[in-house]
């Protein structure tokens, strides 16, 4: 039903598989969600994550129509674990929209059904911020590369993967795919900054970092991705699958562990609240990209103290220290149970 949420033009925009735009208008007191070329339903809105239909609901009305309404509660709210909504909806269209994902609790109430829906469960929904199919949509075959026996991984995505509205800084954060010719001279810019250089080590020429990001386009358990604010790149991440790289024999890997290295080549979004807020959203972008990763690790270096403290911060547990060829590194993951349960409860 819903195929995307466009969130450029209007921040909380859902696109419905028939081309309608569905967005949201909220007040103080009321609140209400419009359909293009339709209706709209009208709320009350007593408390702030409460809302009673007063008008207009239709019981063809799509369920995933309400996740704008949703947005405007847990991406601005970051406290809010839990949104109502009451509908004078049949029992029907209550078990679609908990089979949706949209709503995960129902309960007769006055004027209605009262519909609860739940923080970490809005924020899974892969197709609200994925652009693209998800890796999570590979069919599960094994394979061996050397010896080691791990899930067959999905042929590398092209272009956006995550697009985000970040209401606080009234901007988009994105990811997309490095373009090896045309982010060529962006990285090797970036990868020449002292600040950089000290814990990547890889200074170079242009050929160099051709050579390097060739290196991990060719190679079937990493992606290197650039992070956008407004389109404009000031990040690189490098994701891989943890169970074929040199991390695992260090730990009790899993199939769908994913791990990431990152790099600021932009001083402008450093800021303390800026990095946690576009650093959640990069992992929330590795979960969402297959259901099952259950866990995102780094091996960042152990001098690396400022960077371990943050992450530990964010809910990260550092398991143990271990030695690479080029490094001694810090071990250190994250549930996704924890990231989307509280206190961080998500992204936002």
């Amino acid at each position: 039903m819903v195929s995307s949420l466009d969130q450029v033009s209007m921040p909380f925009t859902l696109v419905l598989a028939d081309g309608r735009k569905v967005f949201a208008e909220v007040e103080d007191e009321r609140a209400r969600i419009v359909v293009e070329g339709g209706g709209a339903l009208v709320f009350a809105r007593p408390e702030r994550h409460v809302f009673t239909a007063l008008d207009g609901f239709e019981a063809g009305m799509p369920p995933e129509a309400l996740l704008p309404l949703l947005a405007h509660v847990f991406a601005r709210r970051p406290k809010a674990e839990t949104a109502e909504i009451t509908l004078p909806a049949s029992d029907d269209w209550a078990r679609e929209a908990i089979r949706a994902g949209v709503i995960q609790a129902v309960e007769p109430g006055e004027g209605g059904l009262r519909l609860t829906a739940q923080r970490s469960a809005f924020w899974q929904h892969p197709d609200l911020w994925l652009k693209g199919r998800a890796s999570g949509r590979t069919p599960l075959a094994y394979v061996m590369s050397g010896d080691k026996r791990h899930p067959k991984r999905p042929v590398k995505p092209v272009g956006e993967v995550y697009r985000r509205h970040m209401p606080r800084f009234k901007a988009d954060f994105s990811i997309r795919a490095v373009d090896v010719e045309g982010d060529l001279e962006t990285i090797n810019r970036w990868m020449n900054l002292d600040s950089v250089a000290e814990f990547w080590n890889e200074r170079g020429d242009l050929d160099h970092h051709r050579a390097y990001l060739s290196t991990v386009a060719a190679d079937p358990h990493m992606a290197s991705f650039v992070g956008c604010f407004d389109d404009q790149p000031f990040a690189y991440f490098e994701i891989y699958w943890a169970k074929e790289d040199r991390v695992s024999p260090f730990y009790d890997v899993h199939d769908y562990d994913r791990g990431l290295h990152l790099l600021v080549g932009d001083p402008r979004h450093q800021g303390p609240g800026k990095v946690e807020a576009w650093f959640r959203a990069v992992l929330h972008y590795m979960f969402l990209d297959d259901s099952r990763t259950t866990r995102v690790i780094g091996d960042p270096r152990i001098d690396h103290v400022r960077w371990i403290e943050y992450m530990q911060k964010q809910g990260f547990v550092r398991l143990k220290e271990f030695d690479l060829p080029h490094k001694r590194s810090e071990l250190i993951y994250i549930e996704r149970e924890t990231f989307f349960g509280p206190p961080h409860s998500g992204p936002a």
